[in-house]
């Protein structure tokens, strides 16, 4: 065969597409290799090379398939200077310009090949050592290729059992125009592929001189060279019928996503019904992760919960050996999934994980290739409290460095007796009123969970904010655990922790410094407040950060911007507490450093909020969303 099928992940509906390529086609082969050039004159191109025909010929032919600006697609033969090996059955990968063939067999030298390097840049073949192996996989890290699997002997059935590394550097050392070429490579690329880039000049079109954060901006940006980018796009994800999961997905512009918020009304509908079953504790994850289940129940079924009180005593005990063992500041390396406050809205959770993938192997989950990361606020509020820890907790036990489980302020023994946990457990678990032992021993897991991540070294991940007292991550590692908040602040370590939980940014862009928060602190005691734009920059610059992550607010988009889009608040529970019909996010970095935010909206769902009495909301109102219709320099503007 000689086709080519695409699949575009970013293009509804998600399937494969046969691409028409005009002009001359390379003759149909088995056993060949593809890899895909990004550097240099030949970047974008995918480039294959040998195989075999059907008449038993080896090949030694290049060829390249590269897409013009005017949309078509085109084969070319790759000219040569040198003769190259006949291969089959080899591995093939590019580092920079040059096209790196490994292993294989011949026609005329059997297994025992040489390493070729073909320079896109000249066209010319470089031979090196000699490695005998085919039918073997490699990959690239850096300048370090690793060899996995294949056959190594004559007989070919002697699984090869070890990975071997190739360093690049090692390889080159005796042709010095390869290895010149290897190191202006490498230079580049730690320029270019760095998460925190040189920021280029601003043209006059950027240039604003009313308001205070572009000041501060301008001062970080010449002292830090880490620069994030957001994706100009949203992906959004709604269910209007039973129609295919490509047609559920729409990638909106961030400008368009705002108009088209309030048009999604229609488009909701309302879950159909079942059950829970009771299964061991190593099968929670197939119990509980079941999102078709939920997004069509009709009605919300709060009884007894359907994991036994050993099973949920079990998960809370190991989970807490994970977390005691691990920082209480985590280092993350992208891709990273991050979610908001969940709340309990478990149907809402599983809506995420059905339409982007959930923390799981083999299809429908992405677990092997991203971490997750939850900014806390798990319970309270919310009728399924419940569901959402145990699976998480299950999915942090199977997964135990890939799941990270941050703390909110509901994650706090003085907050979720009152609002909803508490409840939940003595009615869903028959608990003690008075002596509520699984209720207490979740909050053991609560004191005991970590308060932030590092992403990549740029990003830092907290569920409140820094308040006027986080200055340094070093203040965060220093906080000791098991952690009781105490509210009633009397010194530094204390208001630390209420900081980093109860924090919040300030409304605008144009308020700077350090604020009362009147919605959270309404007796003004002042131990919780607001910080402005200027403790952002500052607090970025002196810890050599790019971007602050955060929760806690409800967002009427599901995510939000401030300090000039330096800090990010993301919210994951949409319609929160039945009140405000916002819509929910999570947030992909990807590894190349770019942000892209999705997004659920609310349905239908009776019964979602816990506890409606006046006594309650009462006590402590939900939290207002920032309205969208703000006239003045709001955050999201503060983005824009």
């Amino acid at each position: 065969m000689n086709d080519v099928w695409i699949f575009n992940s970013e293009t509804q509906p998600l399937q494969w597409v046969k691409l028409e390529v005009s002009g001359d086609l390379p003759p149909p082969r088995v056993y060949h290799t593809a890899a895909v050039c990004n550097y240099g004159s030949a970047n974008g191109m995918m480039v294959i090379y040998g195989g075999r025909k059907k008449d038993g010929l080896v090949l030694n032919d290049m060829w390249g398939l590269r897409k013009h600006r005017n949309g078509t697609w085109d084969w070319s033969r790759a000219p040569y200077k040198g003769i190259p090996k006949d291969r089959l059955q080899h591995s093939s990968i590019f580092c920079g310009n040059f096209f790196i063939n490994i292993g294989g067999r011949s026609s005329t030298d059997g297994d025992n090949l040489p390493i070729e390097v073909y320079d896109t840049e000249t066209s010319e073949w470089h031979t090196f050592l000699n490695f005998k192996r085919f039918r073997n996989a490699c990959f690239l890290i850096d300048t370090t290729i690793f060899i996995h699997g294949g056959l190594e002997d004559d007989k070919h059935n002697n699984p090869a059992k070890n990975l071997n590394e190739l360093n690049l550097f090692e390889i080159f050392a005796n042709n010095s125009i390869i290895l010149n070429k290897l190191n202006v490579y490498v230079a580049e690329k730690k320029k270019t592929s760095s998460p925190m880039a040189k920021e280029g000049t601003t043209t006059n079109n950027e240039k604003q001189t009313s308001s205070p954060v572009n000041e501060k901006q301008s001062t970080l940006n010449t002292t830090n060279e880490k620069v994030l980018k957001i994706a100009d796009k949203a992906v959004v994800a709604y269910k209007p019928n039973n129609q295919d999961f490509g047609q559920m997905v729409k990638i909106l512009s961030l400008e368009k996503l705002h108009e088209d918020i309030d048009k999604k009304q229609n488009m909701m509908k309302l879950y159909k019904n079942q059950t829970l079953s009771v299964d061991l504790p190593e099968k929670i994850i197939s119990v509980l992760l079941r999102p078709k289940d939920w997004i069509d129940r009709e009605d919300d079924d709060n009884s007894r919960f359907g994991l036994e009180v050993n099973v949920v005593m079990e998960l809370i005990n190991r989970c807490i050996k994970i977390v005691e063992d691990q920082p209480i500041v985590l280092r993350v390396e992208a891709p990273v999934k991050v979610f908001g406050d969940i709340h309990g809205q478990y149907q809402d959770l599983m809506r995420f994980f059905d339409l982007y993938s959930a923390p799981i192997e083999g299809p429908g989950g992405d677990i092997e290739g991203l971490d997750y990361v939850f900014l806390g606020d798990y319970v309270d509020r919310g009728t399924h409290c419940l569901e959402t820890m145990c699976l998480l907790m299950a999915l942090k036990i199977k997964y135990p460095n890939q799941m990270h489980l941050l703390r909110g302020n509901h994650e706090d023994r003085w907050i979720n007796s009152v609002f909803g946990f508490q409840s939940e457990c003595v009615q869903r678990l028959n608990e003690d009123p008075d002596n509520p032992v699984i209720f207490n021993r979740f909050n053991d897991l609560f004191d005991r969970m970590p308060l932030a991540a590092i992403i990549n070294d740029t990003v830092l991940c907290l569920h409140g904010g820094i308040g006027s007292s986080v200055s340094n991550i070093s203040d965060i590692e220093k906080i000791k655990r098991p952690l009781e908040v105490i509210h009633e602040v009397t010194n530094i370590d204390q208001q630390l922790v209420v900081d980093i939980l109860w924090s919040d940014p300030t409304d605008s862009d144009m308020e700077t410094g350090i604020q009362l928060n009147s919605t959270r602190d309404p007796t003004g005691v002042g131990n919780i407040v607001k910080f402005g734009p200027d403790r952002v920059f500052e607090f970025l610059k002196n810890n050599h950060l790019s971007l602050i992550l955060r929760a806690h607010e409800c967002v009427m988009d599901g995510f939000e911007r401030f300090a000039g889009g330096q800090l990010i608040t993301v919210f994951s529970a949409t319609d929160y507490c039945g009140k405000h019909k916002n819509a929910g996010a999570i947030l992909f970095l990807t590894n190349k450093h770019e942000i892209k935010p999705y997004l659920i909206y609310p349905v239908d769902s009776p019964g979602r909020n816990w506890d409606n009495s006046e006594e309650v909301l009462k006590l402590r109102p939900p939290t207002p969303p920032k309205s969208r219709d703000r006239k003045d320099f709001t955050r999201r503007d503060s983005f824009n």
